[in-house]
């Protein structure tokens, strides 16, 4: 039996602004609305606004709240101030992720974690499966719609709708507060594209009031309805995993450039194995690249070295409309992996050159 897609609040609204629908991590979903490179310039160099209510939101809450986050996350959740949020990841037993997601502190024994849309019933499992200590866990993925409203004129579109001062909410730091005259709206400093913004978790109830609210209070910015066509080339251009593609149930975040989330102050899910991992040293490493020949890379094509041997694999490839040129993430053997350094990719039986690069692939 097929399963059934679902749909988010606003499906009705984004089919009559012409979005294009289409089934994206067991949801419908508008993947763009004019064309993937105009609305990727769009939120690059002005603002556009992504409905993402797919994304999955679990409350912890509970004296136990800290140390089920601390069991589960390989971040250091204890680090976190009340109104911040932090990135993390779920690492499994046998040494990849089941999922990346945000940790939201909102007090010593309330916190919010934000999941991936296509693993919401995974990490749900996962999360209860950890939770022997009794922390508070509710499921509230169904009732929330998320918009993220992202560029750098974000705040000037939207800072008419609500008293907080939008310039004051520093990068992955949060507040709770009224938006669009809608009390207990969370604005949080966070997004998936690299060019400043927000994103806004408000009630299903409210989602129409406030997305319209967004729009009219944005129109002399231009501000534009952005699908997730162009939501991935901007994460590309950063270098920003997706799961299901850059970081899977087979990659360790250090092989994936996520030392920096994984951290052996404390004990999580086979810390003890990754902590073994990093001593030793991994054999491969994820990478960003920019093509030196004109051909778009894409998930799955074979890198190589100068002789033609196979020492990789794209994970994510696009043109990038801001460079104008291939970019892509992939995993090369280690040796490969510092910036400068030159591969090949296949690109329908041809060896293309291409460089090792720095993240992000694109320059400020």
């Amino acid at each position: 039996m097929e399963e059934q897609i679902k749909k988010i609040q606003l499906n009705d609204l984004h089919a009559a602004l012409g979005g294009k629908m289409v089934p994206f991590a067991g949801y419908n979903m508008p993947v763009r609305y004019s064309s993937d490179n105009e609305e990727h310039l769009c939120v690059r160099n002005g603002v556009g606004v992504f409905d993402v209510s797919h994304m999955g939101e679990f409350m912890v809450e509970g004296p136990e709240a800290l140390n089920l986050i601390q069991k589960v996350t390989s971040n250091d959740a204890s680090k976190l101030v009340e109104g911040q949020a932090q990135y993390s990841c779920f690492p499994n037993e046998t040494g990849g992720i089941v999922d990346d997601l945000i940790v939201y502190k909102f007090s010593d024994e309330k916190y919010m974690l934000v999941v991936n849309a296509s693993n919401i019933d995974k990490d749900w499992a996962w999360v209860n499966k950890f939770n022997t200590m009794g922390a508070k866990l509710t499921n509230i993925s169904d009732e929330i719609s998320l918009f993220a409203v992202q560029g750098p004129k974000a705040i000037e579109a939207v800072q008419s709708l609500t008293p907080v001062n939008l310039s004051e909410v520093k990068f992955y730091h949060f507040t709770v507060g009224e938006f669009a005259g809608v009390k207990d709206v969370i604005i949080s400093g966070t997004g998936y594209t690299g060019a400043g913004g927000f994103e806004i978790y408000v009630k299903n109830e409210d989602a129409e009031h406030v997305w319209k609210a967004i729009f009219e209070a944005g129109k002399d910015f231009d501000i534009k309805p952005i699908g997730l066509g162009a939501r991935d080339t901007l994460r590309l251009e950063m270098g920003y995993c997706l799961y299901g593609n850059d970081i899977t149930d087979t990659t360790s975040p250090l092989e994936a450039g996520l030392g920096w989330i994984t951290k052996f102050t404390k004990d999580f899910t086979n810390s003890e194995a990754l902590k073994a991992q990093k001593e030793a040293g991994v054999s491969r490493k994820l990478v960003g690249f920019i093509m030196q020949e004109r051909g778009i890379p894409r998930g799955h094509y074979p890198i190589v070295d100068a002789a033609g041997e196979v020492i990789g694999e794209v994970t994510s490839g696009t043109q990038s409309p801001s460079m104008g040129v291939g970019i892509g993430l992939g995993y090369v053997k280690t040796e490969f992996s510092k910036p400068g350094t030159e591969i090949f990719i296949q690109v329908r039986n041809k060896n293309l050159k291409a460089q090792v690069e720095k993240l992000p692939l694109l320059k400020s």
